[in-house]
């Protein structure tokens, strides 16, 4: 099945939530609601063989609304293929819903988000921080972050 016939059924099965497909130098990226989130990762691991989750990170488009980009990679071993998933988040609800029911290795990817992002997953079994100290203040990939870190900081 070609990328375009993916995109097809997805919206199919997701017919409110799918947001479009692009394809860009061979790359392909499909867009669902963040409602529709999960339940498009379980279909495209389970359905279609996207069984490995490659890389699960955040964008942050700050004159945007919505404000971020949720963006997982899979893999298929059988279709020897990747494609992106992607999800929008806006900046007033910076969360979405834990992919660690369908790929356990989401669970430092998520946290790594939270920590840096400050998007927050429902139901994940142990967000928190993972690469700055529990007492940091703010979230240092957002655009309008401070260069410098908090005014507050002991770490200036």
């Amino acid at each position: 099945m070609s990328p375009a016939e993916l995109g097809k059924k997805l919206e199919e099965r997701f017919p409110e939530h799918y947001l479009g497909q692009r394809e860009d130098r061979g790359e392909w990226t499909f867009w669902v609601d963040r409602a529709a989130w999960v339940e498009a990762a379980r279909y495209l691991s389970v359905e279609h063989g996207y069984s490995f989750l490659s890389d699960l990170t955040a964008v942050d488009y700050l004159d945007r609304d919505p404000r971020f980009d949720l963006s997982a990679i899979l893999l298929s071993w059988q279709r020897k293929g990747d494609l992106r998933l992607k999800t929008l988040i806006p900046e007033a609800d910076p969360r979405a819903d834990t992919l660690t029911g369908v790929w356990a290795g989401a669970n430092w990817y998520e946290r790594e988000i939270f920590d840096m992002f400050g998007i927050e997953f429902n139901n994940h079994p142990a967000l928190m921080r993972l690469l700055l100290p529990p007492d940091y203040v703010g979230h240092p990939l957002r655009k309008d972050y401070p260069v410098t870190g908090p005014a507050t900081s002991p770490y200036r």
